[in-house]
Parts: C-alpha cells; sequence; structure tokens
C-alpha cells in the first residue's frame, strides 16, 4: 500500500475495475429481492451542475447500500434529450439539435463515469432515439384506438414575425424572446390525453403512497383540484345570433347565488365575438386579449380589465336582470369560459367591480360572534369566509350545508341547475409545433380524416439533419417528410408535423429501462420483475407535471396490457436545492454585474458574515447578495469538474452528504469540500499505519481488555446507528458524523498488542464498507488493502453484534435538586449504597453539597443518581 493518497490515481483504479468487470450490470433473479433506484434523468445540457451531482450521488449511495444488503439492484441513467434548450442551441451555433445533443451526452456520460456512480451502462438511451420514440408512437395510436386521444383547437402563444408557436417563459413583457415581435393569441389544433378520465383514480391512489413527502401529495391533490358545486344556467335576456339562450356557468359557493351583480366571460367566448361584431370597445378588447397571458400564475397578479357586452342574463333566483362582461381574468379553455361574479364574497370579483363601479351586495354573514347574522363591511375587503345567508329571501339564515342542499333543489326543479363535480385538471395537450421532438405518428386523408401510422411504418423518423431558423417548425417546409400515402386508402395525404411535449418522453422512461433493448415490445417480462421503482429521487419542482403525468402514463400502461403496475413509484425523495453565495458590481448603468464566487476575495467576522469582499483581478469592491441557487444568471454555480479535478470526486461525494440531510437545502463551502478531502486523507493514513504492521491476528474476544471493549462497543453502536440511518431515515449526514466519531476514537487507540489490533482490523472493515456507498473508490482501495480478495461493493453490510454492545460500566448523571452538577462510572450490576457513595466521593459534587444534610436521594439505575438538599 502506498503511503500518500492520490485520489486520482485511486478513482482511476476503481472505475476501471468496475468497467471492465461489469460489475453495475443488472441480470433479473426471481430468487432474489430487487430493488430498483432512479434518479430523474438528466436533460443533456453539456456539463453536469451541482444540482445533478447531488441528486445522483444521493441514488448511488442508496443503490450500493441496497446491493450491500444482498438485494438486486438496479440503477440504470439515460438522458431526457428532447426539448426546446437543443433546438434555441442549434438555432445559436448553427448546427442540427441531433449533433449538438449527442455530443453532449458523450461529454456527460464521462462526467458521471468520473464520479462513480454504480450505473447498468447497457442500459443508458436518450428519448431522441428512434429505437425509444418508436415505442412512444405506437403507444399513442394504441390510446387513439381507445378513445383517449383526440384533437380540437387550443390558444397559444403565436410568435407572428417567427411563424412559430412560443411557450410561457419564451414570452418576455408580451413580446417574443427571438423576434420581440408583439405575441397574439391564436388557435391552433392540438392533440390532447384524456388525463381527466383518470382524475378520480389518480386523486384516490395518493393516500396509497404511504412513501412520498406529504408536501408532493398535496400538491398533486390541489392540482388535480376536485370539488363539489353547482352548475348553474343564467338564461339571456335575449337569445344570441348562434340561438344559444342561456349561460352556464360553475361554482363550488351556491350559498352565494343572490350576490351575484354580473357575469363574466373570456374574451374569446362566443357572446364576446358577436358583442365585439357591433361594438368598437369590446372588439379593442378582445383584440388587446390576444397579446395578453394566459398563464394563471399572471392571471393572479395583473391588473383587472374588463368591457361591458351590453347583454343582460336573468338571475334564476330574483329574475333580475345581471349585466355580462368580458374580462381578463376568465380563460376560454377553463370551464364554459364564462363565470358568475359575486364581488361581496370574492376578492378578485371584488377588485373588479371597485375599478368599474359595479353593485356589491352582501349575502354572507359571519354564523358567530359579536358580529352575528350582520352583515360585514365590504368597504376595504370581500368577506370570504362561509356563514349564514342574509339578503337570499326564502334561504336566509341558512348555514353554507343547508343552502347549497335548498338552492340547488330549487334550481333543479326549475330545470336551472345541477350538482356537478368538477376538476382544476384538464386535458393534458401534448402538441408542440416544434422541430425536436417525437413525431406524432398521424397521417392527416382529406376522406379518412385523422389515420395513425400503422405498426409497420413506425417509427416515424425525426430527420436529424436539419438546422432550424427559429422560423416556425422546419418539418412543415420539408416534403420529404410532410407527404406520404394514407395507409388506409391509398390516397395523397399529409404528415402530422407536430413534435410530442417532452413531458410524454419522461412519463415512461423508468419502464422502458426495465426492458432496455427489445425491439418487439414496448415492455418485457423484465419490466414485470423490476417494476415499480423502488426509489426514485429528484427535486420538488416536479411533484406536479412530471411525477402526475408519469402516475397517469403507468395507469395507462396497465390498462392496455402493457404493464401490471398502477403506481411508478413506491418511494419517493425529493432533495433539496445546492445554494452559494453570490456577489456583483454595480454597473454605471445601474445594472448588476454577477461576479463568480472564485473571483471574489471574501473576510468574513467571527460568525461567518461577510465583513469585506474584492475581486481578486480589479481589487474593487464588490457586493455579497447573499446565498442562493446557484444559477447561471448569478454566475454563482461551481464547475463539479474543477472540484472533480482539484479534490477527488469522493471528496465531492462526501461533501454532498455530509453537509445536510437530502430533502434539505445544502450550502456549498470551499471550506467544507478541503474537509472532506483532509478527512479521506486522514483515513487513508490509519489505515496505512496499521496495515504496516502486517496481517491481523484473528480477535480472541474472551481476552479482550476494558479499553478494547469499549472501542468495540462503540464500533458496534456506530453500526446499528448507521444502518438505520441509511435504511429508514436517509439521514446520510448523521451517518458520515457518525464514521468520523469512529474515526476519531481510532485515531485515539494506540493498544498495538495482538488483541488489539484484531479490534482495530475489525473496527477498520466495518468503517470502510459502512463509508463506501458514499466514498467508493477509496473504499475499494483500502478494502483490498485490508487484506481482502473480493471487493468491497461484493461485501456483506456489516452487523451490530449485540454482546459487544453490553457495557461492563456506565456513565451516570449526578443531580442536586434537580441540576446537573456531575458524572460518575459505576460497574453495571452496581447497588445503590454503591452509587451513592461513589457520588457523594465526586469532587464537584461535594462542592455543590457544601455539608448540607441530604433530605431524601433518588436513584435511577443505569441514568441518575438526584440528591435533595
Amino acid at each position: 500500500m502506498q503511503q500518500e493518497y492520490s485520489a486520482p490515481e485511486c478513482e482511476r483504479a476503481a472505475q476501471a475495475y468496475w468497467q471492465d468487470q461489469q460489475s453495475f450490470r443488472a441480470v433479473e433473479d426471481p430468487a432474489r429481492e430487487k430493488f430498483y433506484c432512479l434518479s430523474m434523468f438528466p436533460y443533456p445540457s453539456g456539463r453536469l451542475h451541482m444540482g445533478h451531482v447531488r441528486n445522483y450521488t444521493i441514488g448511488d449511495v442508496i443503490t450500493r447500500y441496497q446491493r450491500m444488503r444482498g438485494r438486486n439492484v438496479l440503477q440504470p441513467i439515460g438522458f431526457d434529450a428532447f426539448g426546446l434548450p437543443a433546438e434555441n442551441a442549434a438555432i445559436r451555433n448553427g448546427v442540427p439539435p441531433a449533433a449538438w445533443t449527442y455530443s453532449n451526452i458523450d461529454y456527460m456520460c464521462g462526467q458521471l463515469r468520473q464520479l462513480g456512480f454504480a450505473y447498468d451502462w447497457e442500459r443508458k438511451f436518450a428519448t431522441c432515439e428512434p429505437d425509444y420514440y418508436r415505442w412512444q408512437q405506437w403507444f399513442f395510436t394504441r390510446l387513439f384506438e381507445r378513445g383517449l386521444v383526440y384533437r380540437r383547437n387550443s390558444i397559444v402563444n403565436w410568435d407572428p414575425v417567427d411563424q412559430t408557436v412560443l411557450a410561457n417563459e419564451q414570452v418576455i413583457d408580451g413580446r417574443g424572446w427571438r423576434s420581440g415581435a408583439v405575441v397574439e393569441q391564436r388557435e391552433v389544433p392540438q392533440w390532447f390525453l384524456k388525463i381527466t378520465a383518470y382524475a378520480d383514480e389518480l386523486l384516490d391512489e395518493l393516500k396509497n403512497l404511504e412513501h412520498w413527502p406529504d408536501a408532493v401529495k398535496t400538491m398533486q391533490a390541489n392540482w388535480i383540484g376536485r370539488s363539489e358545486g353547482l352548475e348553474i344556467d343564467f338564461r339571456l335576456a335575449r337569445p344570441a345570433a348562434d340561438g344559444r339562450d342561456h349561460l352556464t356557468v360553475y361554482t363550488t359557493r351556491p350559498d352565494t347565488l343572490c350576490g351575484v351583480t354580473y357575469l363574466a366571460v373570456a374574451a374569446q367566448h362566443p357572446l364576446a365575438l358577436e358583442a365585439a361584431r357591433a361594438d368598437a370597445a369590446v372588439a379593442t378588447f378582445v383584440e388587446e386579449a390576444k397579446h395578453g397571458d394566459v398563464t394563471e400564475a399572471t392571471l393572479e397578479t395583473m391588473e383587472k380589465r374588463g368591457v361591458p357586452l351590453g347583454i343582460d342574463v336573468i338571475h334564476p333566483l330574483s329574475g333580475e336582470r345581471v349585466p355580462v362582461w368580458a374580462a381578463n381574468f376568465v380563460l376560454m379553455g377553463y370551464g364554459s369560459g364564462a363565470v358568475m361574479a359575486v364581488p361581496g364574497h370574492d376578492q378578485r370579483d371584488w377588485e373588479f367591480a371597485q375599478a368599474y363601479k359595479l353593485p356589491v351586495k352582501p349575502v354572507i354573514a359571519p354564523a358567530a360572534g359579536e358580529e352575528a347574522g350582520r352583515a360585514p363591511d365590504l368597504s376595504r375587503a370581500a368577506y370570504v369566509e362561509k356563514g349564514v345567508l342574509i339578503n337570499s329571501g326564502e334561504f336566509d339564515g341558512l348555514d353554507f350545508a343547508r343552502a347549497f342542499d335548498a338552492i340547488a333543489a330549487k334550481l333543479a326543479a326549475q330545470n336551472q341547475g345541477r350538482r356537478r363535480t368538477n376538476y382544476r385538471l384538464r386535458d393534458w395537450g401534448v402538441s408542440r409545433q416544434r422541430y425536436w421532438g417525437c413525431p406524432i405518428p398521424i397521417i392527416y386523408c382529406p376522406d379518412c380524416e385523422a389515420v395513425p401510422v400503422p405498426d409497420g411504418q413506425l417509427p416515424v423518423r425525426l430527420p436529424e439533419d436539419l438546422v432550424p431558423d427559429g422560423r416556425g417548425n422546419p418539418l412543415a417546409r420539408l416534403p420529404g417528410f410532410v407527404n406520404c400515402a394514407c395507409p388506409r386508402c391509398g390516397k395523397p395525404a399529409r404528415r402530422e408535423t407536430d413534435t410530442f411535449d417532452t413531458f410524454v418522453d419522461s412519463s415512461w422512461y423508468f419502464a422502458r429501462f426495465a426492458s432496455a433493448g427489445q425491439q418487439q415490445a414496448m415492455l418485457d417480462d423484465r419490466a414485470a420483475y423490476w417494476l415499480p421503482v423502488d426509489q426514485y429521487i429528484g427535486g420538488i419542482e416536479h411533484a406536479i407535471l412530471h411525477l402526475l403525468y408519469a402516475r397517469f402514463f403507468q395507469k395507462l400502461m396497465r390498462d392496455t396490457g402493457v404493464s401490471g403496475v398502477g403506481e411508478p413509484f413506491k418511494r419517493l425523495l425529493t432533495q433539496g436545492m445546492v445554494l452559494a453565495e453570490s456577489y456583483y458590481r454595480t454597473s454605471e448603468g445601474g445594472g448588476r454585474e454577477w461576479i463568480a464566487p472564485k473571483d471574489v476575495e471574501v473576510e468574513r467576522d467571527a460568525k461567518g458574515l461577510v465583513v469585506r469582499a474584492l475581486h481578486k483581478a480589479t481589487r474593487e469592491p464588490v457586493t455579497a447578495a447573499g446565498l442562493g441557487t446557484m444559477s447561471k444568471s448569478k454566475n454563482n454555480g461551481v464547475d463539479p469538474q474543477e472540484i472533480i479535478d482539484s479534490h477527488g470526486a469522493d471528496a465531492v461525494r462526501l461533501f454532498m452528504m455530509f453537509t445536510a440531510p437530502p430533502e434539505q437545502t445544502l450550502e456549498w463551502s470551499d471550506a467544507g469540500i478541503d474537509g472532506a478531502a483532509r478527512f479521506l486523507r486522514r483515513l487513508w493514513k490509519l489505515v496505512y499505519e496499521h496495515v504496516q504492521r502486517g496481517p491481523a491476528p484473528a480477535l480472541d474476544v474472551a481476552a479482550l481488555t476494558a479499553a478494547q471493549k469499549d472501542l468495540r462497543r462503540k464500533l458496534h453502536d456506530t453500526i446499528a446507528k448507521i444502518g438505520d440511518d441509511y435504511e429508514r431515515r436517509f439521514s446520510f449526514n448523521t451517518a458520515v458524523a457518525a464514521c468520523m466519531e469512529l474515526f476519531n476514537a481510532l485515531a485515539r487507540f494506540e493498544d498495538t498488542g495482538v488483541n488489539g489490533r484484531a479490534v482495530m482490523q475489525e473496527a477498520l472493515d466495518a468503517l470502510v464498507r459502512m463509508l463506501s456507498p458514499i466514498v467508493p473508490h477509496i473504499a475499494h482501495r483500502l478494502w483490498l488493502d485490508l487484506g481482502h480478495t473480493q471487493p468491497v461493493i461484493d461485501a456483506p453490510w456489516p452487523a451490530a453484534d449485540a454482546a459487544a454492545r453490553v457495557a461492563d460500566v456506565v456513565e451516570m448523571v449526578v443531580q442536586i435538586n434537580g441540576k446537573l452538577r456531575g458524572k460518575i462510572v459505576v460497574a453495571k450490576d452496581a447497588g445503590e449504597e454503591a452509587i451513592v457513595a461513589a457520588a457523594l466521593a465526586d469532587e464537584n459534587v461535594q462542592k455543590f453539597l457544601n455539608g448540607q444534610p441530604i433530605r431524601k436521594t433518588i436513584v435511577v439505575p443505569g441514568k441518575l443518581i438526584n440528591f435533595v438538599v
């Protein structure tokens, strides 16, 4: 064994061994308990960031631990490779997205290998590979046949200059991010998956996900948003031009119905469009609405604007005329595109009513307290609580539940209302008018309409040599792709040029890993062995879309006979973000220029707060902006490659696991990574010094000294604790801390006798195994140097020896009047008389007793003694 620890040499040797031996190749074995561990696969952006490193290190630690516990483990890796970033990079660089993507994948695979992740590399794939997306297309055609897919018009962000659809994040201040043109709201045909058909199951089965964070389950439940309410018809005072004679709204608060003072419809609603043809003000509003943002987050905060349509409806209870307005806070794609407005009891409606001086009518009063039954003050805000009805005629005095039933019954009798279960969840629009994505396998025929591509013609291959220019979808300008024959009638037809939302690609990849390489089916029998995923790891930002869509897809695969599993992920761990300090200097124009932390010299006070920060090169003062998520925008990211090169992969992994629990944020610290590297060097030195004394003899338990027993007790207590940290709590930070405490005990142990060296060998064997999931490279080398012939990855997890944990002596607390005044060590089986004598002999206890008579003595064996004076 060489004396000095060299991280590069150690890590290259371990990685070469794992690769040569195919150490992490997973093979199905029905006789063994399986464990499928998966971290959310990365987008091939070009380089790993620290968030990736943390995510994949957590997954790797869990995988390696489970392997040592004897389970048959699978940990695959792949790439979520389609999407807009590659297309944008291709536009900037003038290269095909495919070339950019595959180059990035090659580089990132090298980085992942350097970090020592125990992946089954034979199962690697990228979602942009035809062998993968062929089966996605095949599955879509099966959903089409089952009626779970449909096509309808939907409103999108349209850039009139670039002639393309923009994602919400590409719209900046109402303009296209690239062209600067004012963005329009335009209706285009889109394909949808009927996720609403699974809304109840997706919601109800959340309670069965016992090992998911409550926060994630709550977010999904809120997103699905099941509610019980009434659908109410307001009859039009005069029929519309298209023949409709009523306007339908949905409400969960029918108790407020008598407080309706106006109805609001979306700018694209047929009534608004009809009014626009005769009213210039309405026409202007409708046109302006085409350039607005349609995201829910924006609607919550934007200024509420509207225009009267000159149309009235008749209130179903009072018979009064109620005006209809077009408002920018109503979306045509949600429900009927119309809402009833109760400004007295809904804050949004109140704000709109204040802006346009519309009536505000109180119809709900507090049910209890001093204000019970009194109309609330609505001059400053709406009263949104439930209570008892007032100003509601025959319904006055009813509480919410009784009013709901009574109003529902009356409206049903009038044929103007019905109970409805409604959902916030909307069907999933999966069409994207972009090039770099999986082609949607549909052919349009003038006679046969939309026809799914037959199995024999799959995959519909995406041409990989196109260089997009940002002006529309280049597939639509490619005759060789668009023009085709109808598979039913043989007549000339055209191919769909939209591609799938990339969330479709990531909604079933976990299942394909279990059947990787299969050419004849989407999944095979191997998936039945591996699914569901036993442990899934990723950021909580994916709580709704990705995780909800993956659950939906798994149920679709179950119901089409592709899989026998209904939920994809048994356990979910959402890791925290990686934070770092950020610094900036103010430019002459008042803007901020963000400076990389590595370029800043920082002076801190005793509490660690920044006292002074200087730019290393210019010596100019810079401003510390505090901790924040690592990001390109703030230039505060730390390149993992630089840290691997300077400190080694094991130091990076150790720092990531030791600094914070997985689910909490992690603060990057240069001192912390230095400390991790220093610990590994000390560990190497301790093993080296032990090995230099020659092979350790067998342990003679019967001949152990008191010091040897103490060390063995410390060792086996540590094994018991760390096993719980790894298995149940994922408290890897406390596991590392316990390993460091054990290391310090070993470093102080100076018994080099025969049995002393045997105890040291036992302890080092266990310590290396307990650290090996976290620092696998150095553990691989040290395990061999400790005299073992098989690699540590094949060694069993150490088992705690119950007998070794039993102490001959115990430490007891001594209290005087309940206050801690000393500690004593007595024989485990010491009687009360001996305990009292030992406590009274303690110098500190004598000092606090100060000759006072003892009125009472309380002894709790093995724990404490308390003198009452």
